[in-house]
């Protein structure tokens, strides 16, 4: 793909979950029919999907891939038993395996407690926390480094966890893992929620930034919603991000992911229509069009909305 260009892709939760071997070949047709360049893939438990099938499906729809994880209850490397944390750690390096064996550049998700787990810390604890992440996501790293795979560590909203919430959070959290194996992967869904400013934490997270997940602020389609999404593309351009742009919503006709991404309500009038709307409104505005700083040659679309 040219350097210039950011692949738009979409998650399969927009579907179905857990996404598995079977569901690949119609699927991922279909998202490519719609027009997607590319498209997350969730392993949910290991051996969900395997890296054969994973690979003539995208092989035969031309889609690129990226592989993102999902902290289930008793997923945590924090705060902890010990063989807990050694089955999250297996975990992981199950779907780094698989993302190295696909060529998906990257393995994203809020990897470092169970999603929805919360409790609170005073700033003491909240160190020991950040540096006992740190011991237990480091063999990742490693592992990452040596698969040609990075590690996107994503911050979610105050309700789905209380250990990382901003990109300050993370920046403080991940340390000297940055740049080694570990990145960061946003969600226009939490920035909305947790920052003051969706394109100030784009431009705090830098080069640091290795992923991109957009949807509107009700979590249905972006576009016509109340995101100042100009601004956010243009925070992009300033940081040099060329990686995926990804919708990233969820169907409320699954009773487990709708539970668990609380869903309690269709957010389009079918599920098709929410990614044919949100990739529309992604090619309007250029999301895929990538402006290198130094660059302004490429036209400026924010002023039509």
């Amino acid at each position: 793909m040219d350097d210039n260009v950011r692949p738009i892709g979409i998650n399969t939760w927009v579907w179905a979950s857990p996404l598995t071997d079977a569901d690949l070949p119609p699927l991922l047709a279909r998202i490519a029919d719609l027009g997607f360049d590319g498209v997350e893939l969730p392993l949910e438990n290991a051996g969900d999907l395997t890296a054969g099938a994973v690979r003539d499906a995208l092989a035969a729809t031309g889609l690129s891939a990226t592989v993102v994880g999902a902290m289930a209850p008793g997923r945590d490397l924090v705060g902890a038993s010990p063989a807990d944390i050694r089955r999250t750690q297996r975990y992981l390096l199950a779907c780094i395996d698989l993302a190295q064996a696909i060529g998906a550049r990257s393995v994203c998700g809020p990897f470092y407690s169970a999603t929805g787990r919360v409790w609170r810390m005073g700033d003491d604890e909240r160190a020991a926390a950040y540096a006992e992440l740190r011991e237990n996501l480091a063999p990742l790293a490693d592992r990452a480094v040596a698969a040609g795979v990075v590690l996107g560590i994503e911050p979610l909203n105050r309700y789905e966890t209380s250990l990382m919430n901003t990109v300050d959070q993370a920046l403080e959290a991940l340390g000297p893992l940055l740049g080694s194996g570990v990145g960061l992967a946003l969600d226009s869904y939490h920035l909305g929620i947790e920052e003051r400013s969706s394109a100030g934490a784009i431009r705090a997270a830098g080069p640091h930034l290795v992923h991109l997940q957009v949807c509107g602020n009700d979590r249905g389609a972006p576009g016509g919603d109340q995101t100042d999404w100009p601004s956010l593309f243009a925070a992009l351009d300033d940081v040099g991000y060329g990686g995926p742009v990804n919708i990233e919503s969820f169907t409320a006709h699954n009773a487990s992911i709708a539970v668990a991404a609380s869903i309690w309500r269709p957010l389009a009038a079918s599920q098709d229509r929410l990614a044919e709307d949100g990739l529309a409104f992604l090619r309007r505005m250029g999301a895929g069009q990538h402006r290198h700083p130094a660059d302004s040659t490429l036209q400026d679309v924010s002023s039509e909305f």
